[in-house]
């Protein structure tokens, strides 16, 4: 007779983890469906675990718990490394395409939160999972949605981990099937081609791809990977300080967004001093982090809660979807001019304004392939996505959740 309740220790949920990760990566590969989509591994490899829980529960009455620690502390280091990749002097490239790219970015962010708001309010839902199934899920993707999930249950919102699962899931299958597609059509409707020569691609992609090679020279030795595990881990201690300091003047700010700020002011910092950093090993530890906190949190998630929630996740879906289209097309395109590098980055535009970064490359990299080179708005995409777009994502949110409707005191906030 199976036991009532089981509870993983650290060290087992992350060999389940870890296992977990690895049937996922397997699977992908195996099932081209999944590669289109660009699904990520650790989403495969947790719902495979998760339906496992779903079973152990349904058929023999047992209630499975994993640990959180080890996911709570991976959270705060995959956020770090985002901080320490924001490099703001590499901003000033994009010049006014950026700032437009960027500007209509927050304008997408209060777009998703009003949407995702309005959803929850006419199924009579805290507002909360509002903007878990805005933009948090959207333009943040799994990791961004469960990390604010952590927020919102803290302060009893129980079912906040299974609304940032299944919007952020739908999220990453939605966007990878709509944004090309879109790309396609808006590049056929108004019969764009590319118009540079082809040596302009190489005078974008060249910084990118000559900087890691004139600057680090040392990638993966053992002191370049101490000298990361020490600067993440001062990063992580400065921002849980920041949080203290913020939380003794009264501003509530997530432990990940604490960890991310502290993050971007000690890479500029050390690039102020010209102190030159090996960034390699910091993405791969990103990397990594993201992949083992979406799999230990995912897995946990309760998909009888997630089912329940179906009905209202599909509409919220559709109408982001309408949301971002109508903003790409009417808004972006134009103001970018309303060529062929404009509608590019609108590709990328849909790619991570629905799903995520890697979905947003993708896309634009298919479209670059069948039509021809785009490499302003690769820029554009790469400088916007690899800082700013999660860094106003989370300053949205924090400000829409000091609006009087969510009224976060009323569900226990002021005592966390």
């Amino acid at each position: 007779m199976a036991a009532d309740h089981v509870e993983f220790s650290e060290l087992a949920t992350l060999i389940i983890g870890l296992i977990a990760l690895v049937a996922g990566t397997r699977i992908r590969q195996m099932v081209p469906a999944l590669k289109r989509i660009d699904m990520p591994n650790a989403v495969i490899g947790a719902m495979i675990v998760a339906l496992l829980v779903l079973l152990a529960q349904v058929m023999f009455g047992t209630e499975v718990a994993f640990g959180t620690k080890l996911r709570d502390l991976l959270l705060l280091v995959f956020f770090t490394t985002i901080g320490l990749s924001a490099k703001l002097k590499a901003l000033r490239a994009g010049g006014r395409p950026l700032v437009i790219l960027c500007a209509v970015t927050v304008l997408l962010l209060v777009c998703q939160n009003l949407v995702g708001i309005g959803v929850a309010t006419a199924w009579g839902a805290h507002p909360f999972y509002g903007l878990l199934a805005g933009s948090l899920s959207f333009v943040g993707g799994p990791g961004t949605a469960l990390a604010w999930a952590k927020e919102a249950e803290a302060v009893g919102l129980q079912n906040a981990q299974a609304v940032g699962a299944g919007a952020a899931t739908l999220a990453v299958i939605t966007g990878a099937l709509v944004s090309g597609p879109i790309t396609g059509w808006l590049i056929g409707r108004h019969k764009l081609s590319p118009v540079a020569p082809p040596q302009t691609e190489v005078s974008f992609a060249e910084p990118q791809k000559e900087a890691p090679a004139t600057v680090q020279e040392d990638r993966g030795n053992l002191e370049s990977i101490l000298a990361t595990i020490l600067i993440v881990a001062v990063s992580v201690l400065l921002g849980d300080k920041l949080n203290n300091w913020a939380k003794d003047a009264g501003l509530l700010l997530p432990g990940f967004l604490s960890a991310m700020l502290a993050g971007v002011f000690l890479t500029n910092l050390v690039d102020w001093t010209r102190i030159q950093l090996d960034f390699e090993p910091i993405q791969k530890g990103g990397e990594v982090a993201l992949n083992l906190f979406l799999v230990l949190s995912l897995m946990s998630t309760k998909l009888i809660a997630v089912a329940a929630i179906l009905g209202p996740l599909f509409v919220n879906v559709l109408l982001q979807i309408i949301v971002i289209v109508a903003i790409a097309y009417f808004v972006l395109f134009r103001l970018l001019g309303r060529d062929y590098e404009a509608a590019v980055t609108v590709g990328g535009f849909l790619g991570f304004g629905i799903s995520s970064m890697p979905v947003a490359m993708a896309t634009m990299d298919e479209v670059a392939r069948r039509y021809g080179p785009a490499p302003k708005a690769f820029l554009l995409i790469t400088l916007a996505g690899s800082f700013f777009v999660d860094l106003a994502n989370a300053l949205v949110a924090k400000a829409f959740l000091a609006l009087p409707l969510f009224d976060m005191k009323a569900l226990g906030i002021a005592g966390h």
